[in-house]
């Protein structure tokens, strides 16, 4: 997800994950599209198939921890992956053109059919989100439900001017958000975000449409989630995508902000939970 000051994984979790990795968390590296992509995932090999899809900067240890150990108790088969330029996956170094929504759609679509699994359920936080909503338009042959939560389907000028005042990862960026992605990029996450902001304003000069028209055309079942006191992503963008996508239902938690399914993670797995049975 973009930048959230309660991003941060406690350490007793990242051991928890860590002593899992012995016990089911595997990773593999899947070339496809001309990138080594690191893959993750947890949970019995014939469970249900849920493809999770990590935010700006994220990984799928960053973001999806919860999720990995979590869903796999009520038998799914949880996959992540660093998307191209992110964590393990690079090189390349990550660039933002118009279409790298598309491209991150693409990417995921490549990674499941490589490693054999033909239709599944898909999970997009933020930027994932965003990527998640095109790749079910596209490929609505391989998604059976899609969860979104912290998307948006277009920037406005607002969007804009919240993403330009984090531009400056020293001066902006919260300690703990720090503590999340430096050690992960060092001196290469300042011009790696600095390329974030150009991108986002390169889709606001085209038009501000990042899958507006994608979201109008999905058909399958879609649970919208969010955080109400969410700083990046205002209440305009799930609402939204409540009005317009066909068959949708929605949450919301008060209180919650951009990280609502690693605040939350609990109440966040369940509900999801019984939505995907």
């Amino acid at each position: 997800g973009k930048t959230d000051k309660k991003n941060m994984l406690p350490k007793t979790m990242l051991r928890s994950l860590r002593r899992c990795s012995s016990s089911g968390l595997k990773s593999q590296v899947v070339t496809v599209r001309g990138v080594g992509f690191n893959v993750v995932e947890t949970g019995p090999e014939d469970g249900i198939p849920v493809l999770c899809m990590p935010g700006a900067m994220g990984t799928a240890e960053t973001d999806f921890s919860y999720q990995l150990l979590g869903l796999p108790e009520e038998g799914f088969r949880v996959i992540s992956f660093d998307p191209r330029g992110y964590g393990k996956s690079r090189p390349p170094v990550r660039d933002f053109p118009v279409d790298f929504y598309h491209r991150d759609g693409e990417d995921a679509v490549a990674i499941m059919e490589a490693i054999g699994v033909e239709r599944y359920h898909l999970m997009g936080w933020s930027d994932g989100a965003n990527a998640a909503v095109i790749l079910t338009a596209k490929h609505p042959e391989t998604v059976q439900k899609l969860v979104i939560f912290g998307g948006n389907s277009y920037v406005t000028k607002e969007d804009i001017e919240a993403y330009e005042a984090t531009r400056d990862v020293d001066k902006t960026w919260s300690a703990g958000m720090k503590a999340k992605h430096v050690p992960l990029y060092g001196k290469d996450l300042q011009p790696m975000w600095s390329s974030f902001c150009d991108g986002m304003k390169g889709i606001f000069a085209a038009g501000g449409d990042i899958c507006k028209k994608e979201a109008k055309s999905i058909k399958c079942p879609t649970f919208v989630l969010h955080g109400d006191k969410d700083p990046i992503v205002p209440n305009n963008h799930p609402k939204w995508f409540q009005e317009n996508i066909p068959n949708v239902v929605s949450y919301h938690f008060p209180e919650g902000k951009h990280n609502i399914h690693i605040k939350y993670n609990q109440e966040f797995n369940s509900l999801v939970s019984n939505f995907l049975l």
